[in-house]
């Protein structure tokens, strides 16, 4: 049963996310881009971890809260300001994850644990944050491929592929084979990481 704070904690975070002023296209319709995500990252979460607890569930949700708020072009390009804006997105997202789960009534040892979660602490070696890993990758290979493949040379998608890929779980893999991607995105998917026919 979903307890209170869980529901008014998820709750602050879809109306921080309603704010998002990019847009993403689901069925036709659009909506704001991190509200669509985090619900869609929460529902695989409930697939891949039906058990989960409210830490991960919050994290799932709240995993990009404000992502907006800092915009990649304030970091210089290259590898490198990418991870110093990578590092300045996963600070915002626990520091405002803290503000959002202090109001819902959250005590320090949880709040630490989503702030560990949504900065991807132990990846590997912590179930919940492997999870977490999981749900993004299948998120981002349901939503972006297709779109990432207009605007990228191939052969720096399929790097990016190959890195999503070894970043998840045997049973992740098995549940990205099955999804419903666009024939050219399957087959693409399917080239690039060798998986024959079983894809």
């Amino acid at each position: 049963m979903t307890s209170a704070r869980l529901r008014r904690a998820l709750a602050r975070i879809d109306e921080i996310n309603r704010a998002d002023p990019h847009e993403i296209q689901v069925r036709g319709e659009a909506r704001p881009k991190e509200l669509t995500h985090a619900a869609m990252v929460s529902a695989w979460i409930e697939r891949l971890r039906p058990d989960a607890d409210d830490a991960l569930r919050i994290a799932a949700r709240g995993h990009h809260v404000r992502r907006w708020a800092i915009p990649r072009g304030e970091y210089p390009p290259g590898r490198r300001g990418y991870l110093r804006w990578r590092q300045a997105l996963q600070e915002l997202h626990a520091d405002t994850l803290e503000e959002v789960m202090t109001e819902a009534g959250y005590d320090r040892v949880v709040i630490a644990r989503v702030q560990d979660l949504v900065r991807k602490r132990n990846l590997r070696r912590d179930p919940d944050v492997q999870a977490l890993e999981d749900a993004l990758c299948l998120v981002f290979l349901e939503t972006q491929l297709g779109e990432f493949r207009t605007r990228q040379p191939d052969g720096r998608v399929a790097e990016i592929l190959r890195k999503t890929w070894d970043k998840m779980s045997a049973e992740a893999r098995a549940l990205a084979v099955e999804l419903d991607l666009a024939p050219d995105d399957r087959r693409f998917l399917q080239r690039v990481l060798r998986l024959g026919d079983a894809a």
